[in-house]
């Protein structure tokens, strides 16, 4: 006796035309918006509870993190520009970052119709430090933005990565009595820096 799925798998094979070869159906270009790009990303990244600043030095940026988080006692930086406390090379479990206060990241571009980044396993070297710090801030270029997200999965190379992820905003869930609670599966705030 065969199974449902192989029944359904054996109709699709009997079923299926011989020797012919279909291409994937063509992706239409749809219409964008004339908003200016990097104003429509931090207005989305605003309404999804980040922030954002204008970084024009690597002393400035120290500085803005210290007034951001001046309780934070570990700092994890996977982007060249910042040094962090805490250093990532030799960490070989994820649960080494579970203290974590501040978390920097370089992502690779931002997508404008929704605020938010694109970030992979080499961006984070560990994976978790986009997870478990309290405190996020991303690094972005604001040249390197796209529209929306058929221009940004375009733009993603799935085979130079084993892992990727969009990430927006901070961490947010409001299913226990509609009540919205910050920072409960990963980050309690996300910022910016534009630099």
């Amino acid at each position: 006796m065969t199974s449902t799925k192989e029944h359904i798998l054996d109709a699709i094979r009997k079923n299926k035309p011989q020797d012919t070869q279909f291409p994937y159906p063509k992706i239409p270009l749809f219409p964008k918006n004339n908003q200016d790009i990097l104003q429509e990303f931090k207005d989305n990244l605003v309404a999804n509870a980040g922030t954002w600043y204008d970084i024009n030095s690597i002393e400035e940026g120290n500085n803005k993190i210290k007034e951001l988080h001046p309780q934070a006692k570990v700092i994890c930086s996977a982007a060249v520009e910042f040094q962090g406390n805490k250093d990532l090379s030799p960490l070989t479990d994820s649960h080494q970052l579970e203290n974590v206060d501040v978390g920097i990241i370089r992502a690779q571009f931002g997508v404008s119709e929704n605020g938010m980044v694109w970030m992979t396993e080499k961006d984070m070297i560990v994976t978790s430090l986009g997870f478990l710090s309290q405190h996020l801030i991303i690094l972005l270029k604001p040249q390197e933005i796209v529209r929306d997200m058929y221009e940004a999965y375009a733009k993603i190379n799935l085979q130079e990565s084993n892992y990727g992820c969009f990430m927006l905003g901070p961490s947010a869930t409001a299913d226990i009595g509609a009540v919205m609670v910050r920072g409960a599966q990963g980050a309690r705030s996300l910022s910016v820096f534009f630099m």
